[in-house]
């Protein structure tokens, strides 16, 4: 750790071993072995260092210091991350949106096909039926240049099941499309 901080702080304030060496009044190769972790400073020396340094000694005994390119370059990593996190939030967040508005298109196409189609279809069935005892009837009115025969005929119960399966189904996913667009 301290040969690590010393080599790190002298390589930052832009001092040569030999500078460093001569502010603290000993050799280059002194110097040299506390950066390779062959000896260490005394007590005394520890504090010129600080000095020096412009640090506190618990910095130079604590852990490993890092070179101000490794920290511009870790906090620019950092800042790319946190871009990447505010993107990916906007882009759930539009698709959310997108989720939602499909779904609510599916539950109104589906009600509109219900009223428009199968609303229809249910009552003429059942008039006809009514009417006539029958699934499909003739009726016959007649006129003044003489009879006119009108058929009514009522649609297929398997038509109206079909209609009304799918209509329940995509009002379903929607349903179902909107409460997932709800939950995240």
């Amino acid at each position: 750790m301290l040969c690590h901080n010393l080599k790190t702080l002298r390589t930052e304030r832009g001092l040569s071993q030999e500078e460093l060496a001569a502010r603290l009044s000993v050799v280059r190769q002194t110097v040299s072995k506390w950066e390779k972790g062959l000896s260490v400073p005394d007590s005394e020396m520890l504090v010129r260092l600080a000095e020096v340094f412009d640090v506190p000694v618990g910095t130079l005994l604590g852990e490993d210091l890092q070179p101000e390119q490794e920290k511009s370059e870790l906090q620019q990593l950092s800042e790319k991350l946190e871009n990447l996190n505010a993107m990916m939030a906007q882009r759930n967040a539009r698709s959310r949106t997108l989720m939602k508005i499909a779904s609510i298109c599916m539950i109104v196409a589906a009600s509109v096909y219900a009223v428009v189609e199968l609303l229809p279809l249910v009552l003429i069935a059942a008039t006809v039926a009514k009417s006539s005892g029958k699934s499909g009837a003739v009726g016959i009115i007649g006129g003044a240049d003489g009879p006119t025969a009108i058929f009514v005929t009522s649609p297929s119960w398997v038509q109206m099941a079909v209609g009304a399966t799918i209509c329940a189904a995509v009002l379903t996913v929607g349903i179902i499309l909107l409460k997932k667009s709800k939950r995240q």
